[in-house]
């Protein structure tokens, strides 16, 4: 039987390069997670490092277990990372470690984990095709989602009179609906940890699913608030645990185009949603257009149903614990999940807790987040700009506006286009660290920002472009073409943040999404609601400007975290060193 142990101090310095200092700060966080089987390390132990527990009791089954079964240490899947050690800082009473004295941990030599990649119970065994075919239902789930949030803006022209509502009380159910697609990862992606990510995707999207029912036959404007403000709840898990998903089916050199695919469809839908509503209201009752989502969810809640496994890591590995103590009849094979000791509602506490930690604690996540969060708010804006722009300079009825958004649609399609050439430079980057003396295909978290800098440049060029061109005097198509350089600026910038904050926040990398997650819903939540006066009271020009500006003072920071990040992160007590 292969068995592990954990490495010393003096070979975490040699691979890593940290400082003694930062050893002594990262121990308690370190040790925790090998006492867990998270270390990594593949180096078979020597007989008289191991201290089992109960070795009298149990030599001889051990003995017998030995000819039948092989254990292979326990790797550290950065998706399988998702929220996992969270409450590790504030709960260390709830492991159980087996330690040989204070420092050193002895492992445990019947900790289950995958026979690599290769092992048909790991997700990432899975066939391409099978595995693309998860990637494509959750991210047309997402889709789903998130082009509701936006189709609903469509209606008012129609709820307004028959609700005797103001326009700012209706933008209501849009800022609602993205408020509770903020605020539900703080307690669905912890849920998963326990449950896993399939019944967390089939029981948030049948609510997602019910929620809808009672927009569709609202009759009055407080229904459709309480209602759309609950269905942005549900339907917030496809923003949140499927990212972990697309990581738990692929490794790390394979992450960039499934995630490119899954960080983009979020972006799309919102420009879907005026465009289906745009001809369903201009043809029929605005109540279609939620019948029409309700088909649309329920469809892609069956192919949830039939097609999207759990491919949780930690939860796999349980159902293998258990299914070895049921072959073996050897009951010490423990799976990693199992020696943690906690609560649900500890868990959802510090899933809570630890992602505002990370936005007052760490420059680089508050950073980032912000210029995330600036960005969606002012695609949210648009909602109510398009219409104004379009509508007033040029004459556009319900369903060309809705049209008008094929620009930000066709730039957002052009960005994920472009994910080879940024696989390029991420390859030329890792090469030119192996050159420098780096690790063999070794690889930064700052190597994937170089989108994320082109694009928060892009962006304010492309909002000055579009303000400028505002007038009926300058064709409809100019506006149109600067807003999907717009989308292309917003593509870049998600994709590099997305896949830098796993790779910066391994350990917390749920919970750094969730910050994002929450940071980019309440600003654009918070967007739509004066954007229409913006507007109105400074004009078109100079209130897209001062968007563009706003997206522009946050330019330089992608650029100083490619420079400086490492430096950054050598001193954080979340991100990796």
């Amino acid at each position: 039987m292969r068995r592990s142990t954990s490495s010393s101090d003096s070979s975490i310095r040699e691979e890593s390069g940290m400082s003694e200092s930062n050893i002594s700060e990262k121990r308690e966080v370190g040790d925790e997670e090998r006492v867990i089987g998270l270390e990594g390390t593949n180096r078979p132990a020597k007989e008289e490092d191991i201290v089992p527990f109960g070795r009298a009791q149990s030599r001889g089954r051990r003995s017998q277990d030995r000819r039948s079964l092989v254990r292979f240490e326990s790797h550290h899947s950065r998706a399988g990372a998702d929220g996992y050690t969270w409450h590790h800082d504030g709960d260390k009473s709830s492991q159980r470690p087996n330690r040989a004295k204070a420092g050193v941990v002895t492992p445990d030599p019947y900790l289950v984990s995958f026979d690599g990649d290769a092992d048909p119970e790991n997700p990432r065994s899975m066939s391409s095709l099978r595995r693309w075919a998860i990637v494509l239902i959750c991210a047309a789930s997402s889709l789903c989602v998130t082009c509701t949030s936006s189709l609903y803006t469509s209606t008012y022209s129609q709820i307004e009179p028959e609700f005797r509502s103001s326009r700012l009380v209706c933008t209501l159910g849009l800022s609602l609906f993205v408020a509770g697609l903020g605020a539900g990862p703080m307690v669905l992606s912890p849920l998963s940890e326990f449950f896993g990510r399939r019944p967390i995707y089939i029981g948030s999207f049948t609510f997602f699913l019910i929620w809808l029912i009672p927009c569709a036959v609202a009759r009055n404007i407080q229904t459709m608030l309480i209602a759309r403000f609950l269905d942005g709840l549900a339907g917030s898990a496809f923003l949140s645990v499927a990212g972990g998903t697309v990581g738990d089916m692929f490794a790390k050199h394979e992450l960039s185009a499934p995630m490119m695919v899954y960080t983009a469809s979020p972006f799309i839908g919102p420009e879907i949603g005026p465009l289906i509503g745009g001809f369903i209201v201009e043809n029929t009752s605005w109540r279609w257009c939620f019948y029409v989502l309700i088909i649309w969810s329920g469809l892609q809640l069956f192919l949830i149903v039939l097609f999207v496994p759990e491919t949780y890591h930690p939860v796999l590995l349980r159902r293998k614990a258990i299914r070895l103590r049921k072959e073996t009849g050897n009951q010490e094979w423990i799976a990693p999940i199992e020696k943690l000791d906690r609560s649900i509602a500890k868990t959802v506490l510090w899933s809570c807790i630890r992602p505002f930690q990370l936005l007052f604690f760490e420059p680089m996540c508050l950073s980032l987040c912000i210029l995330s969060a600036i960005l969606l708010g002012i695609l949210y804006l648009f909602f109510g700009a398009f219409p104004l722009v379009f509508r007033t300079n040029h004459g556009f009825s319900l369903s060309q506006v809705g049209l008008a958004f094929l620009g930000l649609f066709v730039g957002m399609l052009t960005g994920i286009s472009t994910d080879p050439i940024w696989r390029r430079v991420y390859g030329r980057l890792v090469r030119q660290h192996e050159a420098q003396g780096g690790e063999p295909g070794g690889s930064e978290p700052e190597f994937r920002l170089p989108s994320t800098i082109l694009g928060a440049w892009v962006v304010p060029i492309a909002l000055f472009g579009f303000g400028w061109t505002t007038y009926s005097s300058v064709h409809w198509i100019v506006p149109i073409i600067f807003s999907g350089i717009f989308g292309v600026g917003v593509i870049w910038v998600y994709s590099g943040v997305f896949t830098f904050l796993v790779e910066a926040y391994p350990v917390y990398a749920a919970s750094a999404l969730a910050a994002n997650s929450f940071a980019r819903s309440y600003f654009a939540a918070a967007f739509p609601l004066f954007g229409v006066q913006m507007y109105n009271n400074l004009g078109y020009q100079w209130a897209t400007s001062l968007l563009a500006f706003l997206a522009l003072a946050m330019a330089p920071f992608p650029i100083l975290f490619f420079r400086f990040g490492k430096r950054l992160r050598g001193n954080s007590k979340f991100a990796s060193a």
